[in-house]
């Protein structure tokens, strides 16, 4: 099914005649936008074969110009993710809060669970499944750095790493996705724009946005979600691989890897066929039925008071910790600070063109307040609920000498399995885990091919399937290509050049905040 951009009313600031997909032109059964379209792909090509003829070289490169632009551009993350946060929040209380997307008949295209599932599967799902037990483990045992130099192995080291891992899968990545949300669904829904992240830039360069200062803007979007998602898809194989090791004693060879990646990609292109209403938002559904059992169990099978006390632990940390962990100046904990934050920080917004445009694109007819509170208030508490569940129980295991944990964070990868192996029915709790993993892979594979295809097709959100096909195998083969060529540190290559363009894209964030507030006081 294609759902057509179904536009309010221009108001007189906003009488562009673009329309989306005007400058096209027909290839191969495609309808793509040329400019950005063929460079995007042509740079995308020039990378892998560079990247493959000089692995190391290129790793080199790339891992300083991460560095350079999170050392020293760490400010400038900092502030920015401070001002998203603050922005966001505005948009809930002020009066603009109750305009509504797409004009004031515009109706919900999804369910409530339905939309809040999609966007929490392409925002940061997958990340959970890892993240939630080995970051805390990490920061309590000081695998690389502890949150404001608390000492670790001790009590406040705990609370002090619940804390600060809500604090990086809190407030700031998601006010961060939906400051380009918002801009992507009030300028294509409300003022009659193409979907694409040029858009959001209207009322500040005006029809210039349609010409080469546009081109490069949705170039270095494209080029940013495919890098990331190959990178996310590349290293997910090998995690994926590592549990099927540890659960089944399935080899965690490159072989293995590259099924893995071809069985996602299989999936994700089935999806994509089908468009969001068949493909995306059945997977998302699932994914958090699955997510929910999962979920439940580990309550009810480590403990269900001691639940409710470490969400409040979590909670109340991570409100004590957040000013501290958002300052900037004179920070003593360095490694963390710059390893962990800042990279947080660049990470997450180098995905926000990705996750903002997809969640632009399933939220017409919500209004800014409604809209604003499931991107930015309702992730936050569920990754409270997910983090005390499984992150404090991991932390009780470390700190009773229970299982591998004990002896420290070996393998990032093995984490979550590692704490399932000290409850019961490890067996079918760890293949519940690996299923989780795999379909959220799919779910941002296939997320991350829409938006990609309505970018290079000019904005349109109806292209030729032909079109979402390429782009959902193409990640795939950057994936599977780079680690059958260059391994692990092929894909560290990538993800450092993903991270990278982080650093321009804040500065586009912060000029967004600046042109969503110019166009919403249109509405008023």
């Amino acid at each position: 099914m294609n759902h057509k951009v179904q536009s309010g009313p221009k108001s007189a600031e906003y009488t562009s005649d673009y329309k989306a997909g005007q400058d096209n032109v027909q290839v191969l059964g495609m309808d793509i936008h040329n400019p950005v379209f063929t460079t995007s792909a042509l740079a995308i090509i020039v990378f892998i074969v560079l990247t493959l003829a000089f692995p190391a070289d290129a790793k080199v490169m790339l891992e300083g110009a991460r560095s350079w632009s999170t050392e020293t551009f760490d400010w400038l993350f900092m502030i920015g993710g401070n001002v998203f946060v603050l922005f966001c929040l505005l948009m809930i209380i002020l009066p603009v809060g109750r305009i509504r997307l797409g004009g004031d008949d515009a109706k919900p295209e999804f369910s409530r669970m339905s939309w809040f599932s999609m966007l929490f599967a392409a925002g940061m799902g997958i990340g959970l499944m890892f993240w939630s037990v080995a970051e805390p483990v990490a920061y309590y045992t000081d695998w690389w750095g502890t949150p404001l130099n608390v000492a670790p192995s001790t009590p406040e080291a705990a609370a002090a790493a619940m804390g600060a891992t809500l604090f990086h899968w809190g407030l700031h990545p998601w006010a961060i996705y939906g400051v380009v949300a918002l801009a992507l669904a009030f300028f294509t829904y409300n003022k009659g724009l193409p979907l694409t992240i040029r858009s959001a830039f209207y009322p500040i360069l005006g029809e210039r946005v349609w010409g080469p200062i546009g081109h490069v803007i949705d170039i270095v979007a494209v080029l940013a979600t495919i890098f990331g998602l190959a990178t996310s898809l590349g290293l997910g194989a090998s995690q994926a691989a590592a549990g099927l090791h540890f659960l089944f004693g399935i080899d965690n060879d490159i072989t293995t890897q590259i099924i893995v990646i071809a069985a996602v990609s299989a999936i994700a292109i089935l999806s994509v066929i089908r468009g969001l209403e068949g493909g995306v938002k059945v997977l998302s559904n699932i994914n958090m039925g699955i997510a929910g059992i999962l979920l439940l169990f580990v309550i009810i099978a480590g403990s269900v008071t001691g639940f409710f006390s470490n969400f409040v632990l979590t909670v109340t940390n991570y409100a004590s910790d957040i000013i501290p962990l958002s300052n900037w100046v004179g920070r003593e904990d360095e490694k963390f600070y710059n390893g962990w934050t800042v990279f947080y920080w660049a990470w997450w917004v180098s995905w926000s063109p990705f996750v903002g445009m997809f969640i632009a694109r399933v939220s017409r007819g919500r209004t800014v307040r409604e809209f604003m509170t499931a991107v930015l208030l309702i992730p936050t508490i569920v990754s409270a609920i997910w983090m005390a569940a499984f992150g404090a129980l991991a932390l009780d295991q470390v700190q009773s000498g229970t299982g591998a944990l004990a002896n420290g964070l070996t393998d990032v990868s093995l984490a979550m399995f590692q704490m399932l192996e000290n409850l019961p029915f490890t067996a079918i709790t760890s293949a519940l885990a690996i299923i989780l993993v795999l379909v959220f892979f799919i779910t941002s594979s296939d997320s991350g091919s829409l938006v990609i295809d309505s970018i290079t097709a000019g904005g349109k959100v109806d292209a030729p399937v032909p079109q979402r096909i390429f782009w959902a195998v193409l990640q795939g083969l950057i994936a599977a290509v780079l680690l059958y060529g260059g391994g692990a540190e092929a894909l560290k290559a990538l993800q450092a050049g993903a991270v990278t363009t982080g650093l321009p894209f804040t500065v586009i964030l912060l000029l967004m905040c600046f042109s969503i507030y110019k166009g919403l006081k249109t509405e008023l």
